[in-house]
């Protein structure tokens, strides 16, 4: 689909989001009312909020593009370290980015439809608590993982061998920790899977209910593919790595 083609004639708030929640972002960062004002055209609301339309045009376009994935197989041949950098450059900055969005969203459909489903206020807590955990799990992997093994990754490309010891002994170590950490927040996301059938809104949920949804299930599969290159990819890589190097 061409936005940039609609926007100008016929294309409201709400059609775009409905189109691709992504856009959602974008409206809320200008304070656009997408939910119970979505019937309006961004044209518009810019001219009465005396807001850059092209710009903010430009920015949901933008948003609605996205990258471009990896194929797997490029994964398997990427360098460590360069690997382990995509992997704290895209999947860890689109959770630190994330999180107070869904955050919010998530805080806002509890509020309003909490009463007719009390199961919005476990998906939130579900969603809290995982949040908590993958900041400092992440600080975890930047600040003693993701060092030891791009230490390692350098060693080998200069063919230096019998490196020191890690203060942490062997990589199995931290590891071990984060793939448990992994599994856990796996489980926790099955639960909100569940709770949320399948990110499926109800009938009488709003606009703002399907956007939180769908950015919930976006998360969920972002986060299930940022473990599968650390746990199936990078670690098993960074293993054999290590005893090569070290020997």
């Amino acid at each position: 689909m061409h936005l940039l083609q609609e926007i100008d004639n016929d294309l409201t708030i709400g059609k775009m989001v409905s189109l691709n929640f992504r856009a959602a972002e974008v409206f809320k960062k200008y304070g656009i009312d997408f939910c119970c004002k979505g019937n309006r055209l961004l044209a518009d609301v810019c001219r009465e909020k005396n807001l850059d339309f092209a710009s903010i045009e430009n920015e949901v376009l933008e948003k609605m593009t996205g990258t471009i994935p990896i194929e797997e197989d490029q994964y398997q041949c990427m360098p460590l370290d360069d690997l382990a950098s995509h992997i704290q450059n895209r999947h860890h900055t689109y959770v630190r980015e994330s999180i107070p969005i869904l955050l919010g969203y998530l805080h806002k459909i509890n509020k309003v439809h909490g009463e007719k489903h009390p199961e919005l206020n476990e998906v939130y807590l579900q969603f809290e608590a995982c949040a908590n955990e993958l900041t400092h799990h992440m600080v975890k992997e930047e600040t003693i993982l993701f060092p030891a093994i791009k230490q390692l990754a350098q060693a080998n490309k200069l063919g230096i061998k019998n490196i020191k010891p890690f203060f942490f002994g062997t990589l199995s170590n931290p590891i071990s920790m984060m793939k448990e950490e992994h599994s856990t927040e796996g489980d926790r996301f099955f639960k909100i899977t569940a709770l949320t059938n399948n990110f499926t809104a109800p009938s009488d949920g709003c606009t703002t209910y399907e956007v939180a949804f769908r950015k919930l299930q976006e998360f969920r599969d972002d986060l299930f593919l940022h473990i599968h290159l650390e746990n199936n990819i990078l670690f098993p890589r960074a293993l054999a790595l290590e005893i090569e190097v070290c020997k």
